[in-house]
């Protein structure tokens, strides 16, 4: 493989230096408007998305991109808050569901437009229609890599 060029070195930081810099202000205006920190957020989002409300530990962990062990701490958090519950794998013993609670729901229904807000404050607004579809091709053309190397 060869070396990277500068302006390749140079994408890549921009990339992770405008990831830091958005989720950092998203982070904080999340806490500071609903009491509610990001990484909770998108596990009610995922948990919202998913059929029935409720997802396998391990595939909230992936969608969420935590390790299982963080999830479970999360989870856990989330629950003594009363915004997920857990629930059984009636086909695996071992495995458990995270499930949606109403409150989880109603904390989401709540949280959601100060989320989008942000996300069109600080990301959205800043790209062109061309930019964003530029962007978004590019992205998922790196994720969609990474992916298949896993």
């Amino acid at each position: 493989m060869a070396p990277l060029r500068g302006h390749e070195l140079a994408a890549w930081r921009a990339f992770l230096e405008a990831h830091a810099a958005v989720t950092k202000v998203l982070e904080r205006e999340l806490h500071a408007e609903a009491g509610l920190p990001l990484t909770w957020y998108d596990v009610l989002v995922q948990l919202s998305e998913a059929e029935a409300g409720r997802l396998r530990m391990g595939e909230l962990a992936q969608a969420v991109l935590l390790s299982r062990s963080a999830l479970t701490r999360l989870v856990d958090r989330m629950q003594a808050a009363g915004l997920v519950e857990r629930g059984p794998v009636v086909s695996d013993a071992r495995g458990s569901f995270a499930v949606l609670t109403s409150e989880g729901a109603a904390t989401l229904r709540r949280a959601t437009p100060i989320h989008l807000r942000g996300v069109a404050e600080h990301f959205s607004r800043l790209l062109s229609r061309q930019e964003s579809g530029v962007l978004r091709r590019a992205l998922q053309r790196v994720a969609g890599a990474a992916t298949e190397d896993r």
